[in-house]
């Protein structure tokens, strides 16, 4: 007979000793389910009591007889426990990121220490190889509740088609929207310099304030890539599956060089069942965190590895390299080995090229003064079949006049489905849209579907953002579509919003004289059309 889990509790109901009580047997909950999932073993188990009893300001454990539960993560008894703590005034509880640093703080009473982890990870490697050490670090980010699976599920997903295939569509409901009260909060909040940036080793254990994350359930391990020192993380609000970023030992910034490829190349190497691939060094065309030299990954296939080659091109010097300009709308070429080091040194020429090269025919300068403009985006996986495959993003950051935000960057017609950077997930084909969406998106459907009137124009209007996107779908579907329909619309027009946006970003178009401007490239380089 399947395990259930106990009904949650009241919490305004409860008088002081009441939710004592509760507390204490949530505390015995928590304990039972470290135990199932190997987070704590015998004596650890004391000593983890001991230590939710102080944090929870209880004077004894719960003498209780404990529920048999079937919990796959804590995180629905960790909302009890908040609720309770916060009922408590152990913590404001209307501040939702000290209710996230509370809870973290608790579930890291049970685990287990740094270098426990790290030895654990090592000689899972050695036996029985990187998947089975991945596969256990992973599970131990998602059963600490780390990996916010619970907050990621309320993520609106779906897969949109186009021109270069599906394109995968994700509004992000994971992290809670800033109100008034919070943003005052930060305002106050005395400058921090420690941990330097939110990918610092340093982050291991760290106790949070209001404007940055707890991180006692925070575990890294050592990796050694190309000479250099990293560590592997999970990502906690993860944008697919097994979810990592590679960071390094120091803070220093994002770097684009041989010594970067060789860096990823290696990676994949030691984690053949892993993606890999790092924003680009420059603003505007990188990633959040520039300040940090990381990597991001996962377990994933991605739209742009299902991309085919538009124009296969070879380079005489590496007879053994597949190469191609990719169907993709983000400018790319593929290159194909099972050598890795011809791969690179393949990838490193057209690397250098890129940085010096201009067509102003296209508006490309790789240079205004001394301030250079072109990078790369460099994507990298392994198949059994074809070897390594290495995807090299074309990037540039020029700004212009016409436009102010990046000449190769969302442009301003599609500022109300998305104005932030296209960064390496984006450029591998999933969308990361703000969540204002959830509720804009359904509104919109509503117009369209006759049951709401078309507000967008008036004055303090939630839609105003859209309000020339809406006249346009009004305009091709009317207002008459049943609601499941418009819903559709609306989705499959997000998508198309979101390839516009892509190919934005191209610094090579996708008209003729674009995809000439291209092979031109290419050629400069050394390739050969096929």
């Amino acid at each position: 007979m399947p395990k259930k889990n106990i009904e949650p509790v009241n919490v305004s109901e409860l008088n002081p000793e009441q939710r004592d009580a509760a507390l204490a047997l949530d505390v015995e909950r928590l304990l039972r389910f470290g135990r199932k999932h190997k987070l704590i073993r015998d004596l650890d188990e004391i000593v983890a009591r001991n230590t939710l009893l102080d944090l929870l300001g209880l004077s004894e454990p719960s003498e209780e007889k404990v529920p048999k539960e079937n919990f796959d993560t804590p995180a629905v008894l960790l909302d009890e426990m908040v609720e309770l703590a916060a009922a408590k005034g152990l913590f404001d509880g209307s501040v939702p990121q000290y209710r996230i640093n509370f809870e973290t703080r608790m579930m890291g009473a049970l685990m287990p220490r740094e270098s426990e982890v790290c030895k654990k990870f090592k000689k899972l490697y050695a036996k029985k190889g990187p998947q089975a050490a991945t596969d256990w670090f992973y599970d131990l980010c998602v059963v600490s509740n780390y990996i916010r699976t619970a907050q990621i599920a309320k993520n609106i997903q779906w897969n949109a088609s186009t021109p270069y295939g599906e394109l995968e569509i994700t509004i992000n409901l994971t992290k809670p929207e800033k109100d008034p009260k919070v943003i005052a909060m930060e305002r106050l909040q005395p400058a921090s310099s420690y941990p330097k940036c939110m990918l610092c080793k340093e982050n291991i254990g760290y106790a949070g304030r209001i404007n940055f994350p707890a991180r006692q359930t925070h575990r890294i391990v050592p990796l050694n890539l190309a000479g250099e020192p990293f560590y592997l993380q999970y990502s906690p609000y993860a944008y697919f599956h097994e979810h990592c970023i590679i960071l390094h030992d120091s803070h220093k910034p994002m770097e684009m060089d041989r010594g970067t490829l060789a860096q990823i190349f290696d990676f994949v190497a030691q984690f053949p069942h892993y993606t890999c691939g790092s924003n680009a060094d420059l603003p505007i065309v990188g990633g959040s965190i520039l300040s940090h030299s990381h990597f991001q990954g996962g377990r994933y296939v991605f739209p742009m590895q299902k991309a085919g080659v538009a124009v296969p091109l070879r380079d005489p010097r590496y007879p053994n390299v597949r190469a191609g300009i990719l169907n993709w709308p983000v400018s790319t070429i593929r290159l194909v080995g099972r050598s890795s080091q011809q791969v690179q040194n393949a990838a490193n020429n057209i690397l250098n090229a890129w940085r010096e090269y201009s067509d102003a025919s296209v508006g490309i300068l790789s240079h205004t003064g001394d301030t250079p403009h072109n990078t790369v985006t460099p994507i990298l996986h392994y198949d059994e079949t074809d070897g390594y495959i290495l995807d090299l993003a074309l990037r540039n950051n020029r700004t212009s006049e016409e436009y102010p935000d990046g000449i190769f960057h969302p442009h301003r017609e599609y500022h109300n489905i998305k104005k932030e950077n296209i960064g390496l997930i984006e450029v591998m084909g999933l969308a990361i849209l703000p969540a204002r969406l959830k509720d804009q998106s359904a509104a919109i459907a509503r117009i369209l579907s006759g049951s709401e009137a078309n507000t967008s124009r008036e004055p303090d209007s939630p839609l105003a953002v859209h309000a020339d996107w809406i006249d346009s779908l009004i305009a091709k579907y009317g207002t008459n579509l049943k609601p499941e329909e418009a819903e559709q619309v609306v989705r499959d027009e997000i998508g198309t919003v979101f390839s516009h946006v892509l190919e934005n970003a191209g610094v090579f178009k996708q008209d003729a004289a674009g995809q000439a401007a291209f092979l031109k490239f290419a050629q400069s380089v050394g390739f050969q059309k096929c």
